[in-house]
């Protein structure tokens, strides 16, 4: 672990830069970005993976009081270009090797900044060398160097603008006003675990597209932690470089908490681990039997957020919580109101279940030119993003699933959440998917898509056994397919729209 006082630093594959660097660097981009006209309220658009250009970016951003955009570079050229268009963003900065296959997508008339693809990106997605630069691109390492400091630069906190994933319609662009209290951020860093002043090595594999990552990247960032950039997450690797750089903290999804378990117990064993302090996770349900395996091996340094692009975080706790309150998502953040309503919007009492709504005493936000998807979605000041859910007698929150992705069945409400956690507790299946499909007698029916791990024969017939007494009946799947992979992000959520839409296209 460093010291209290020492410098921070970012570590990436063999590269080191300190954090002061990544500042300075920030400050002439902000000069560079300012001399082109970039300024209060502009979007500057970012197709990176987790580099120091990232950080610098972001940040030279809102020097000038502009909205870093981070795009999902596992999206199409068709998606990329959207974003640009619909954040109307000035200018873009890119990795070289995506450059390529979104050339055609980009709008005429952004700025475009190309950032070589460092080599340990390069080797863990196989990308091949830098090409050749377009005409009017400008490469983003030789242009910094030549561009003036930003003279008092504005400092006023401000969250990227995130692009909803888009499960139903056109993906909308979730901005916040400019916060100069810090209360949202504020709220966030208690939730993240960040609040608190001490010395800090992040271990950073999510992805900081994500909303999530982005904020807890940041936070820590700005509180002066040092990092370590894992390009892309492998679990016993992860191990290694939390071993090797004593790493403390680290924002994680449950996905890798599954495929760390599965990792062979001598594997498990061989990496000293006792550096960490607090492992946060959040992004997509975690499974309570994955979560107290976790538990189990790391110590109670395991904790949980609940949060929405939208509302920013929500609730949160800790692993003692976890233990005894099996399944929660926890209690709500300082400064954050949370109620559950029926349909008609009347509140319900605790243990019933109901729709999600949330107010928070940060900065409000809206959908870039979607006045009327932001009101849809508010009811006397609270929001929903449509998750569904209940408190119990204490205050904890528990989920149920999303509005959105709920199986109605001969009239009955199905949680698809709650027969994935059923599906993954099963040996041999390494992820899973549930929704609803057409069905002529009660409307819709359970159907799951499994992923077996590498090596495992899975039965349905066996599969379904195991369910038995586990689950109601009506909860158990019809049907039940098999795949290679399942199209999952590195948030973890999966592209449920892409497994349903078959079935309910001839619908």
């Amino acid at each position: 672990m460093t010291s209290a006082d020492a410098e921070p630093m970012l570590f990436a594959g063999d590269r080191v830069r300190t954090a002061a660097a990544i500042v300075e660097r920030a400050t002439q981009a902000a000069g560079g970005f300012a001399a082109i006209g970039i300024g209060e309220g502009d979007c500057i658009a970012l197709l990176l993976r987790n580099d120091f250009a990232f950080f610098e970016a972001s940040i030279a951003a809102g020097m000038v009081g502009a909205y870093p955009v981070p795009i999902n570079w596992h999206g199409t050229a068709d998606e990329a270009g959207y974003v640009l268009r619909d954040s109307a963003a000035k200018t873009l900065v890119i990795h070289a090797d995506l450059l390529p296959g979104i050339a055609h997508a980009i709008p005429a008339g952004i700025a475009l900044f190309v950032v070589d693809t460092p080599a340990e990106i390069a080797a863990a997605y196989g990308a091949g060398p830098s090409a050749t630069l377009p005409a009017g691109a400008i490469r983003w390492d030789d242009w910094i160097g030549g561009q003036p400091r930003l003279e008092n630069p504005d400092m006023t906190p401000r969250t990227a603008v995130i692009y909803t994933s888009g499960t139903t319609g056109k993906p909308k662009g979730v901005r916040r006003a400019a916060d100069p209290g810090n209360v949202a951020l504020g709220t966030a860093a208690i939730g993240y675990g960040l609040a608190e002043p001490r010395s800090r090595m992040v271990l950073m594999n999510g992805p900081m597209y994500h909303s999530a990552p982005n904020s807890y990247a940041r936070i820590a960032f700005a509180g002066h932690a040092s990092f370590v950039l894992q390009p892309r997450f492998d679990a016993e690797e992860m191990l290694a470089l939390i071993e090797r750089y004593r790493v403390t903290d680290m924002h994680v999804v449950p996905t890798m908490f599954v495929r760390l378990l599965r990792l062979p117990n001598d594997v498990r064993g061989r990496y000293d681990l006792s550096s960490l302090v607090h492992v946060v996770h959040g992004a997509a349900p975690c499974p309570p039997d994955v979560k107290l395996a976790m538990i189990d091996w790391w110590g109670p340094v395991i904790h949980e957020y609940y949060g929405a692009s939208e509302t920013g975080l929500i609730t949160a706790h800790g692993s003692a919580e976890a233990l005894a309150k099996r399944g929660t998502v926890g209690r709500p953040l300082p400064g954050v109101e949370v109620r559950i309503l029926d349909d008609t919007g009347t509140p319900v009492t605790d243990g019933e279940i109901g729709g999600v709504y949330v107010r928070h005493r940060g900065p409000d936000f809206t959908y870039i030119g979607r006045d009327a998807d932001r009101a849809e979605i508010e009811i006397d000041g609270y929001v929903t993003v449509g998750d569904v859910g209940r408190f119990d007698a204490d205050g904890y929150l528990f989920l149920s699933d999303r509005a959105r992705d709920m199986i109605i069945s001969g009239g009955v409400n199905i949680y698809p959440a709650e027969i994935e956690a059923a599906l993954l507790a099963i040996d041999g299946i390494g992820d899973c998917a549930v929704f609803g499909i057409p069905d002529e007698e009660f409307g819709e029916a359970v159907c799951a898509f499994v992923q077996p791990v590498a090596g495992a024969t899975l039965d349905r017939a066996d599969i379904r056994a195991q369910l038995e007494g586990k689950l109601s009946r009506f909860k158990i799947p019809r049907l039940i397919e098999f795949a290679d992979t399942l199209p999952r992000e590195d948030s973890g959520k999966i592209f449920k729209r892409k497994l349903r839409e078959p079935y309910w296209r001839d619908a």
